[in-house]
């Protein structure tokens, strides 16, 4: 069983460094644009069912890319939101280190595990509904960054771009990943966009640390 797990398209709080989490922010051209070259790239290949968050960003890149693919509307799962960064949500990086400076807490962020308890059971039920079969997953890259700190510990991860795609297989009740930045055989996703981290100054302070 394999599972693309892909990153929405730009918005106007990524290209802000606006810290999104839960707050529902729409594509921007750019993020339509992203999604339809992500879809072509995908259209290579067979498609069972596309997922995604159900937040806004999220649902209309997967309706974008299930037009290209050739697939039915997105199915949304609450389970797959972005991670909820509390009171940091809507601030960029000087706001941020203003109201909450060096490691002060951020009332209501959510900790990468506990994204990990909400997401991987989410997408091992996923999964198990589609055994032997091949789906796509929209979610975000706080999403991402988590379930890969679950799934590939050992490893760290470059830039989680907007549109990028990762693929994971299911195997004996556990996901493994395949591919990150996953090409879909000859290409490789946009280039140019900026990394996760670059737009939400949050996941960058977690990079030193781990997943708590």
């Amino acid at each position: 069983m394999l599972l693309y797990l892909v990153r929405h398209g730009e918005t106007d709080w990524n290209r802000a460094r606006r810290i999104q989490g839960s707050t529902d922010i729409p594509l921007n051209e750019t993020g339509r644009e992203q999604a339809r070259a992500a879809g072509l790239l995908l259209a290579r290949r067979q498609w069972d069912a596309v997922y995604a968050s159900p937040l806004s960003r999220a649902f209309e890149t997967a309706s974008i890319i299930a037009r290209e693919v050739g697939a039915d509307t997105p199915v949304a799962v609450e389970a797959l939101v972005e991670r909820h960064y509390g009171e940091a949500e809507g601030l960029e990086d000087t706001e941020l280190n203003r109201r909450f400076p060096g490691e002060s807490p951020v009332p209501g962020r959510e900790t990468r595990t506990a994204v990990v308890e909400r997401v991987l059971p989410a997408l091992i039920d996923l999964a198990e509904q589609h055994a032997e079969q091949s789906i796509i997953v929209v979610s975000h890259g706080g999403v991402i960054r988590s379930v890969l700190g679950a799934v590939d510990p050992d490893t760290r991860h470059p830039s989680i771009t907007n549109g990028s795609i990762h693929s994971f297989r299911y195997v004996d009740g556990e996901f493994r990943l395949v591919a990150f930045d996953d090409p879909i055989e000859t290409e490789s996703v946009e280039v140019g966009t900026e990394d996760l981290e670059e737009q939400n100054p949050l996941e960058r302070r977690d990079t030193a640390e781990s997943v708590r």
